[in-house]
């Protein structure tokens, strides 16, 4: 696939990937290539769509609202989930708002909050990480559950 030779995935470990991008509004679409690169290699890239708009809102709250010079970027596989993280050098979290619908800003994170199984930041002394999560579908029908 195109996407696996575009992106040199760094491996963190069970099973993971990482990559430290500039905190620039170019950063989203590199982010994307990667979360997309990963969640192929896996073999759910069912997940790209939601996966990529989550990594994309996360890297885009990074770039307007903190002056970190750098971020992070983390996907990994935990189990049946899939755990996007954005690190940055800012102690500010994100909060979750319904912004009117004249506002043209305001909505990543309801995004975040929509698409995910599950989101939250975790404080670090350096400052902070945010994560979302997404779960894979099963794979039998709803009534052999």
């Amino acid at each position: 696939m195109i996407l696996k030779a575009a992106m040199r995935l760094t491996a963190t470990g069970a099973p993971g990937y990482r990559e430290t991008l500039p905190c620039r509004p170019e950063s989203a679409k590199r982010a994307r290539l990667l979360v997309a690169a990963a969640l192929d290699a896996w073999g759910i890239g069912e997940l790209g769509c939601s996966g990529m708009q989550i990594v994309a809102e996360l890297v885009n709250n990074s770039v307007n609202h903190t002056r970190s010079r750098a971020i992070l970027v983390v996907i990994a596989r935990e189990g049946r989930s899939v755990r996007i993280r954005v690190a940055d050098k800012s102690r500010g979290v994100p909060v979750l708002r319904r912004p009117e619908d004249s506002s043209e800003e305001g909505r990543g994170i309801l995004l975040v909050d929509t698409l995910s199984t599950s989101w939250g930041y975790d404080r670090k002394p350096w400052g902070k990480v945010v994560w979302a999560e997404l779960r894979m579908a099963d794979a039998s029908p709803p009534e052999e559950r």
